[in-house]
């Protein structure tokens, strides 16, 4: 068992890594004017939403963490992967803004989300079974309901996206970040 602190600097760092290169990867207007700015109105779109995006798993995190009182390494190892997945956010982004009516694009942004949800979920326990006698951190993780409720979601975008409009997955995506506002 270790303490907290170190690991959730290492999330934060990565988080903040992650969102620096996101915003990086939005290309200069061509020309300086407002008609190339428009241009990249898809890029600003899922820049935000992907801020969002980061922004939520970083507050989810650190709520969580807050009554935390020791990790082991399945929490570590889990952690680990979550954030992998997650490292691929830049990627997906770009990917999704020069293919907005795209529904592959769309479907992976939305799979990181259900993997991650996933991985959550699997933390979650590791948590619990880590430090079973932290009524704080048990009481917390009972809403663990919430990452069935972003598959759902997000699993509903898919099938829209799929059948009629792409974008509706990253819809989804933005939907489940209000999910977690009070988490």
């Amino acid at each position: 068992m270790m303490e907290t602190e170190r690991f959730e600097a290492l999330i934060d760092a990565i988080l903040a890594i992650i969102i620096t290169i996101i915003v990086l990867e939005i290309p200069l207007a061509s020309n300086g004017s407002w008609e190339a700015l428009f241009e990249l109105k898809y890029e600003f779109v899922i820049y935000a939403i992907s801020f969002m995006v980061c922004f939520n798993f970083w507050n989810f995190n650190n709520n969580l963490f807050s009554v935390v009182n020791k990790i082991d390494h399945k929490v570590i190892w889990t952690m680990g992967i979550t954030l992998f997945i997650f490292s691929l956010l830049p990627y997906l982004t770009t990917f999704v803004a020069e293919n907005f009516y795209v529904f592959f694009p769309q479907f992976l942004y939305g799979l990181s989300f259900i993997v991650t949800a996933l991985l959550s979920k699997l933390i979650s326990k590791f948590l619990k079974d880590s430090d079973p006698g932290n009524i704080a951190l048990q009481l917390v993780l009972e809403k663990d309901y919430m990452f069935a409720m972003t598959i759902v979601l997000v699993v509903i975008g898919m099938i829209i996206g799929y059948v009629a409009y792409p974008p509706a997955i990253i819809i989804c995506c933005l939907l489940q970040c209000g999910l977690f506002l009070n988490y």
